[in-house]
């Protein structure tokens, strides 16, 4: 596994979580398989851009891996800083970690290890939730753990075949974008204060569509722990969350069909969750705390999320929402290639 090179990319917007982004790079850096490079992208915050370049600037000096501090070269948001990041790679691999997360020390080595089968272009892994609180709020059911960007119940465990990976904690062949393009724009968040999302879901549908004997996988050892704040405990942010996942779902689906775009929801939503609401139902009547609580979120985040997408087709039909996607640009031919700045650290 030795030549399996990866660029992580990190994506970057604010301040607020300047020692949450130090905690991932460290985390990057104390990997058993070392990372060639961590980019660090960020999202239109000149502020922000400067501090980092800064704090990295000695860094090569004395570090094996080079970290790299890059301008968002596109419109806000996302995906388009994850482009930026792609363009930029210089590994054959590239990893996606959230700017809240942190990395367990074997996570690229698992992810490393997906790639012996050459017909596998992406590799995800397992993200748990690390609550403000201390502990899961009681109400908060574990199937709607994708809310917090999490992995959640109803994933097959071990390392299996999937649909899609989780946009948090991925990775892929760099040549996966060749064939398939980039991240779309105007389906994830994109500045928007809705927590939008599944630009990753259409990302990895399309790539499948492109190259349809691609693998895709998930290897529940290469776990990262993502940080849950206390506004993301709450039952408002979890209200927002899935009639915004709905409004996504819109948009995959006006983008790769109904078909493949709710191929696994529908899984999820006939079994997955009916299981989930029986679950606290009984929980209830046992006594356990958050029983009916688990079961009414269920119940309301279905609600929510089939209004979203109604919501969100009907204004893709009208044209009122719009997305693109196009090739990754090659950033081999220049250092200093126009329109994606960056800053030498």
């Amino acid at each position: 596994m030795s030549d399996r090179r990866f660029s992580v990319v990190i994506c970057v917007y604010t301040e607020e979580r300047w020692e949450d982004i130090l905690a991932a790079v460290d985390s990057v850096r104390a990997q058993t398989h070392p990372a060639l490079e961590i980019l660090l992208v960020v999202d239109h915050n000149e502020r922000l851009l400067t501090r980092l370049a800064e704090e990295f600037a000695d860094d090569a000096a004395v570090r094996e891996e080079v970290v790299r501090v890059l301008a968002n070269a596109g419109p806000r948001g996302l995906s388009s800083g994850r482009n930026t990041g792609i363009a930029a790679a210089r590994g054959g691999f590239v990893a996606f970690l959230d700017d809240d997360a942190v990395a367990e020390r074997d996570w690229l080595r698992y992810l490393a290890a997906g790639y012996d089968d050459p017909y596998v272009m992406a590799v995800g892994g397992r993200t748990l939730p690390a609550w403000a609180s201390g502990r899961r709020p009681d109400w908060f059911p574990t199937e709607f753990d994708w809310v917090v960007g999490c992995t959640y119940r109803g994933l097959p465990p071990g390392l299996v075949r999937v649909r899609n990976v989780l946009g948090g904690n991925a990775s892929f062949r760099r040549t996966a974008f060749d064939a398939a393009g980039g991240f779309a724009t105007g389906i994830g968040r994109d500045g928007d204060k809705r927590p939008l999302g599944c630009e990753e879901t259409e990302l990895c549908i399309r790539l499948s569509q492109a190259l349809p004997e691609a693998v895709l996988l998930i290897d529940d050892r290469a776990v990262i722990h993502h940080k849950v704040p206390a506004a993301r405990e709450r039952f408002g942010y979890f209200r927002t969350r899935t009639y915004a996942e709905g409004l996504s779902k819109a948009l995959v689906s006006k983008s790769v069909g109904a078909g493949k775009g709710l191929e696994a929801e529908r899984r999820y939503t006939t079994r997955v969750l009916p299981a989930g609401v029986v679950r606290g139902l009984r929980d209830a009547v046992l006594g356990r705390p958050g029983g009916a609580g688990r079961a009414g979120a269920i119940v309301a985040g279905v609600a929510m999320a089939a209004g979203g997408y109604v919501r969100g087709a009907l204004r893709a039909r009208g044209g009122g929402a719009t997305f693109s996607s196009g090739p990754i640009p090659s950033w081999s031919d220049s250092a200093t290639k126009p329109g994606v700045p960056e800053v030498a650290a």
